[in-house]
This record gives structure tokens, C-alpha cells and sequence, in this order.
């Protein structure tokens, strides 16, 4: 891959648009969700956009288009009634020729985590499939997820107060869908080539890991050199491995983590702002406060007032 790909990198659908030159109308730059019809978005047609790795979730579902989709080594086209999705830290591009009727939602792992499941991981393991094969569905099948994604798509577009709740909700649905239909018995674990288990060993470590410091199973944050003794690693050998196939360092992950799992118990529980420190590992209060500042901008006491959740 050429070097000016690899700095193709985007937190947000907001930014991706903006560098593609593409309408960002639509676009709520409030919220870790969006959901639009790439009608309204691809004017010009056709439409090929440069490879760039994107750190969130995307969810597509094709009614009626055309074009074609890569991702890392994987190539397919994209006909009527597909559905397929992608999480984050992979190389991809895409391609269309024409569109009728095609939905895309994207979100974070923090809105996943604060309004759809706690446990996200857990309840849906196959968010961690890093090889992520299209499922074209029959007429019926196909309309079973139009109705819910366009019902999403109206909270999306609506003033409730209640929007972010109910769009939450409503993605369980989708999810749990996803599951019935595609995805029952899927176990990451077994997926892939030796760099592939290695990358999704460590997801579900770390995954396993802030379940257990949250439920106060344990009370010391995990280093590199814990991750890699898990796997019975090099250190280097294990962060050389997550940063090439995930695109983010070790150290960031546990960022990530660390600020997912605080806003997840900052909203969904009355334990005090010093507690939560303490079961994330930090020994002060003020550590934690700044430290959570320093990722969100905003104060962990503010995120707690403006997200309905009890006063610490």
C-alpha cells in the first residue's frame, strides 16, 4: 500500500465525507451515530473513493445498487438486497456505479457500548470478525431489515428527546437479526490466519479484562506485557502484530477502552465518579478526571449530567 494511503485515517464519518468532498448535510456532528441513503450523498455517479482505513462501524444495506467494495486482501461486488458491514482498523475502498436505494449507519464502539449493550462484545461476538464476507438475502429476509433501518432512520431525523434511546433499541433489534440470520455460531477466536487470532485473542482479552475490572473482579489495568504474556508473546512481536492489522498501537486500544468502559458506567450506573476511577485502575479521582478530559474534552461529572445518568 502506498504511503499516502496509509494516512487515509478517519475517526468519523463526518471527517471522511469532508475529505472525500462529499455532502455532509445529513450528518449529525453531535452523535457517534449516523444513518443516511447514499443517494443522497453520491450526486455524481460513478463514484470511486481513494483507500483509507476508517475507526468506526459501518453497516450497509444495498435495496438497489451496484458498484463494488474492497477490504484489505477482500473483493466483492455489490448487487440488490446485500448486507454487509466493517469494524474498525481496516483498509478499504469502495466503488459505485449507480444507486437506487442503499443504507448506510455508522457508530463508534462508544455509542455501542453506552446505548445498545454494556457487553457488546459478549452479546454479539461476530463485531470482532475481521473477515467480513457480504450476505445477499431473499426479497423477504431483506425486508424484515428495510423496516428497521428505516425506522432508525426516522428517529435519526426526529427531535425526540427520547432519540438516542430508541435508536439504541432499535439497533439491539438489528443486531440480534444479524445474528438469527448470519452469524449464530460464530466464534472469532477461529477465524483467519495466525495474525488474525492473534489480533482477535487480544480484542477479546482486553474485552474480558474491563468486564472484570468494572465488576471489580480485578483492580490492576493490563500492560502490554500482560497482553503478550497471554498469548505466551514477544511484546514487540504482539505490537507490532495489532498495529499492522488493526492500525492502532496497544496503547491506544487501552485508550479506547478505558474511555468506552467509563462512559458505559458514567451512564448506565450510579457508582461515584471516585469509584469508577478506582475499578479502572486510576489511584486518584483527579488522575481519572483529567485523563477522561483529556480524550472527550468534557469532564466525567459533565458526561454524567448531560447523559440522564444519576449524580455522583
Amino acid at each position: 500500500m502506498k504511503e499516502t494511503e496509509k494516512k487515509l485515517a478517519f475517526n468519523n464519518l463526518l471527517k471522511q465525507y469532508i475529505h472525500f468532498g462529499l455532502p455532509t448535510d445529513e450528518i449529525d456532528d453531535k452523535t457517534d451515530f449516523t444513518i443516511h441513503n447514499l443517494k443522497d450523498i453520491h450526486l455524481e455517479l460513478p463514484f470511486k473513493s481513494p483507500v483509507y482505513r476508517a475507526n468506526f462501524f459501518s453497516f450497509v444495506f444495498v435495496k438497489n445498487a451496484h458498484g463494488q467494495y474492497t477490504t484489505d486482501d477482500l473483493r466483492f461486488d455489490i448487487v440488490p438486497r446485500t448486507i454487509y458491514f466493517t469494524n474498525p482498523g481496516h483498509y478499504k475502498s469502495h466503488e459505485w456505479f449507480d444507486i437506487e436505494d442503499v443504507y448506510l449507519v455508522t457508530l463508534s464502539e462508544s455509542f455501542l457500548k453506552e446505548n445498545v449493550h454494556p457487553d457488546i462484545f459478549e452479546e454479539f461476538p461476530f463485531l470482532l470478525a475481521e473477515t467480513v464476507n457480504p450476505r445477499v438475502l431473499d426479497e423477504a429476509v431483506f425486508a424484515e431489515f428495510e423496516q428497521l433501518y428505516l425506522q432508525i432512520n426516522k428517529e435519526y431525523f426526529s427531535h425526540s428527546p427520547y432519540r438516542t434511546r430508541m435508536i439504541g433499541n432499535l439497533f439491539v433489534v438489528l443486531l440480534l437479526k444479524i445474528k438469527e440470520y448470519f452469524w449464530k455460531d460464530y466464534n472469532p477466536i477461529y477465524e483467519g490466519n495466525r495474525s488474525s487470532q492473534i489480533v482477535k485473542t487480544f480484542k477479546r482479552t482486553l474485552e474480558q479484562h474491563y468486564r472484570d475490572l468494572s465488576n471489580g473482579k480485578v483492580h490492576q489495568v493490563f500492560r502490554l506485557q500482560d497482553y503478550a504474556d497471554a498469548q505466551n508473546l514477544h511484546p514487540n512481536y504482539l505490537s507490532n502484530v495489532i498495529k499492522s492489522k488493526t492500525g492502532k498501537s496497544i496503547s491506544t486500544w487501552i485508550a479506547e477502552k478505558t474511555i468506552a468502559e467509563a462512559k458505559s458506567l458514567l451512564q448506565n450506573s450510579s457508582t461515584s465518579i471516585k469509584e469508577i476511577a478506582f475499578l479502572l485502575g486510576f489511584s486518584e479521582a483527579n488522575h481519572f478526571s483529567n485523563y477522561f478530559k483529556k480524550y472527550t474534552d468534557t469532564s466525567p461529572a459533565l458526561f454524567r449530567k448531560q447523559h440522564g445518568a444519576a449524580a455522583c
